[in-house]
């Protein structure tokens, strides 16, 4: 079952490359804990020229977002739950260097939260990069003291930093709010 779902969305993604004219093959990588069902695509840039791989990061990575997007959806629809996984689209390293710039983020605006008490809210991002700050802030131990969730509506939905609640405190939800999610 996993060998399946990793060679589909192997499949998948390189036959969107050579319909969008992109001559080049798919790496996986399936996950490191065996119950875990995220696999890993990775596009192969040797055979790609720098404008290529320029093209399908796109700007601020919105390329590789879409075709993210498109691959999870695609490949999920209709599964049967234990075939549906969730499917991570790498190029050139950009989700490595993305993530450690999240994580700076993610320190930086836990800093000012406990410096001030205030929450932050950062810039809008994508619901992937949205879902990737919402995990450090929930797993790693130096975030115990902080909560996230969403706020507002895309393409301007943002990631709120705050302190936890207490178990007296009443959380406050508006419209498009949506606590540790999307």
């Amino acid at each position: 079952m996993t060998d399946q779902r990793l060679e589909r969305g192997q499949q998948w993604l390189e036959t969107l490359l050579n319909l969008a004219g992109i001559a080049t093959t798919v790496d996986t990588q399936q996950p490191e804990h065996s119950n875990a069902s995220n696999y890993w695509l990775t596009i192969d840039r040797d055979k790609l020229t720098p404008v290529q791989i320029e093209h399908l990061i796109g700007t601020d990575g919105a390329t590789i977002d879409a075709i993210q997007y498109l691959a999870n959806a695609s490949l999920n629809i209709h599964q049967e739950a234990d075939l549906q996984a969730g499917y991570t689209i790498e190029l050139d390293g950009y989700r490595h260097r993305r993530a450690i710039a999240l994580k700076a983020i993610a320190d930086e605006a836990a800093e000012q939260v406990r410096t001030t008490g205030k929450e932050v809210i950062l810039q809008p991002m994508s619901s992937a990069e949205r879902r990737q700050m919402h995990t450090f802030f929930d797993t790693e131990t130096d975030y115990r003291d902080l909560a996230t969730y969403s706020r507002g509506q895309e393409p301007d939905r943002r990631l709120v930093i705050k302190l936890a609640q207490t178990p007296d405190d009443e959380p406050s939800q508006l419209a498009g709010d949506s606590e540790n999610g999307d």
